[in-house]
């Protein structure tokens, strides 16, 4: 599936919303990938779970994690269509957990799936999690890259789609933008 196809859809499950935004990772932006909207179509979520599953498939992960909330839905579409264990991390206290009853055996092959990575931040405490729970990480599966793949978080990464979404840091907002209200729309807020 081709980018400009992929967009056209965001655009239209209105998933791509244009204003003044700070995300997740605390940098404002004037996109905001709005993951659960495209997500909450059976079809677009079927497909896009399936391109991270099929890119996976042949590494034979034991199971899938993603960091609450905006990859849960993902991540369990793409566990589903792997047939493995589907489990999230969430935010407790402002800092990444596994809980909830569920866990991460030592020695388990672990696809991390997450929906938006702007500076790949959640996923690497996920991997932290990951790591000391003593699960091997096979891979990084990912909707959408806003950096257009000048993050990197592991060396089996892979994007649905990559995008140059540009952000900026707090003070380096430009007066254009500033100008907009903003919009908190992330998980952490």
């Amino acid at each position: 599936m081709d980018k400009e196809k992929i967009i056209d859809i965001f655009k239209s499950t209105e998933a791509l919303l244009e204003g003044h935004f700070v995300l997740t990772s605390g940098r404002h932006s004037a996109a905001y990938f709005q993951c659960a909207k495209v997500l909450q179509f059976p079809e677009h979520l079927t497909t896009f779970g399936s391109l991270i599953a099929k890119q996976f498939a042949g590494q034979a992960p034991d199971l899938v994690i993603t960091p609450a909330i905006g990859g849960i839905v993902l991540g369990t579409e793409v566990g589903r269509q792997l047939g493995v264990r589907t489990i999230f991390s969430e935010r407790k206290d402002k800092r990444m957990v596994i809980r909830r009853g569920l866990g991460i055996e030592a020695g388990e092959k672990v696809l991390i799936v997450e929906d938006v990575v702007t500076t790949g931040g959640s996923v690497r405490e996920v991997m932290s999690l990951v790591k000391q729970a003593g699960g091997n990480i096979i891979g990084v599966g990912v909707l959408v890259d806003r950096s257009n793949g000048t993050v990197s978080i592991h060396d089996n990464q892979y994007a649905v789609v990559k995008l140059e979404a540009v952000s900026y840091e707090q003070s380096d907002v430009p007066e254009e933008l500033a100008a907009f209200p903003i919009q908190k729309p992330g998980s952490r807020f």
